[in-house]
């Protein structure tokens, strides 16, 4: 592989932004990529990945090159000269790389690969807390597990398509995909292509969905005619599966605290064609009460550390604190406690996180089942994904049903 100088100066500025100024690497990446109209779909795959590869081994990659945060531009050169060094690319005779000792280079990596934190290139906090909470041996194998590129899955909209429809589809455009065993609506792509761009996509025959995500949906056992709250429902990718599955029959309340994400939510809704979907910004406690015992189904995808999908997010490793998941769990039980009472008589609620810690999944279910709220409710099952098992994000899901 050839360095070229434009593109490179683009990973260079983006990790700047990402690194110094604190911004979030997907945003970054956009942007980047609206920067030369002449690159080709090469040149671009070659920023992102280069720049998320960076972000992703920031801590070995730093250590290795003896720099120390908030990085300046030769830092950063220095870190960009041990990736193309462990990558085997040979490095041009520009000014950035004169000296760059390449055999000590690959020496340190290997003494650094013995201690998981710079191994897995890990926060200490976060590499004690995976430890206490997953044991060593299963956290081992999840870091490692987490640092890999996630693949990229799509959700099929079944109110508009067929699997078989849309992989032929996109067969078409070169777009190579097939099926996975035991997720019914998901594709997932032989190799990365931007398919944002399609017509299929801008006819709402798909969304991009991790495989793990799509099991949420299909967790809540919904059946078309029922009525479904969705408690935080973001920006809806799995509103819109619940409007699959209901067949666009029944009514779906979407609420979230941000109501700029149930406006996207309402976008894609449009695109996706489904039409039984009603947002409703929680701007006050009267929304929540005003659905106290009115729902067939409620899903709490509560907010939470996000440590299960660290593949798709490689900076949230350096943009996240411990406090912060103290803080979590304080909201997700205040979450359960509140939210729980919007599910009728017979009526089911699911409890899920896109992490992999007890503390934030079965042990919140636990505390709540204990609660005065939670002893109307029946524990019926759950599914603890974990990256390392399964392929992908890591996930967790509870089932709960109220009690007649």
């Amino acid at each position: 592989m050839r360095l070229h100088r434009n593109l490179c100066f683009s990973v260079i500025d983006g990790l700047t932004l990402i690194f110094n100024e604190g911004n979030y690497a997907d945003k970054v990446i956009q942007q980047l990529l609206k920067r030369d109209k002449r690159w080709g779909a090469r040149d671009r795959a070659f920023v992102a990945e280069t720049t998320y590869d960076i972000v992703r081994w920031k801590r070995l990659y730093a250590e290795i090159a003896e720099v120390k945060e908030p990085f300046d531009r030769d830092n950063l050169w220095r870190m960009f000269a041990v990736w193309a060094t462990l990558k085997g690319i040979k490095l041009p005779d520009w000014s950035y790389f004169e000296n760059t000792p390449t055999r000590k280079i690959k020496g340190r990596f290997d003494e650094l690969s013995k201690i998981r934190k710079f191994k897995e290139s890990i926060p200490d906090w976060m590499d004690e807390i995976g430890e206490k909470e997953l044991g060593n041996e299963i956290w081992t194998k999840e870091i490692a597990a987490l640092n890999e590129q996630a693949d990229v899955i799509l959700r099929v909209n079944t109110l508009k398509t067929t699997k078989e429809k849309l992989q032929a589809e996109l067969f078409d455009l070169d777009i190579e995909s097939e099926f996975i065993k035991d997720y019914p609506d998901a594709l997932k792509l032989k190799e990365r292509a931007n398919v944002f761009t399609t017509e299929a996509f801008k006819n709402g025959f798909f969304e991009v969905q991790d495989a793990s995500s799509q099991l949420v949906a299909q967790f809540l056992n919904v059946q078309p005619g029922m009525r479904v709250i969705d408690t935080c429902a973001g920006a809806g990718g799995k509103t819109l599966h619940i409007a699959s599955l209901m067949e666009n029959k029944g009514q779906i309340i979407a609420l979230d605290i941000y109501a700029n994400k149930l406006h996207e939510l309402k976008r894609r809704a449009k695109r996706n064609g489904a039409h039984n979907i009603e947002q409703r910004p929680i701007d006050s406690t009267k929304v929540i009460k005003k659905l106290y015992d009115k729902a067939d189904r409620v899903l709490i995808d509560a907010p939470c550390s996000g440590l299960g999908v660290l593949r798709r997010n490689p900076d949230a490793k350096w943009k996240l604190q411990p406090e912060f998941i103290e803080k979590i769990k304080i909201t997700q039980q205040e979450i359960l406690q509140q939210y729980s009472r919007m599910v009728k008589v017979g009526g089911q609620l699911v409890y899920a996180t896109c992490s992999v810690l007890p503390s934030e999944n079965q042990n919140q279910v636990k505390t709540f089942l204990a609660s005065e709220a939670g002893k109307n409710f029946t524990f019926l099952k759950e599914n603890k994904v974990l990256s390392h098992k399964s392929g992908y994000d890591g996930f967790y899901m509870a089932l709960l049903e109220r009690k007649a």
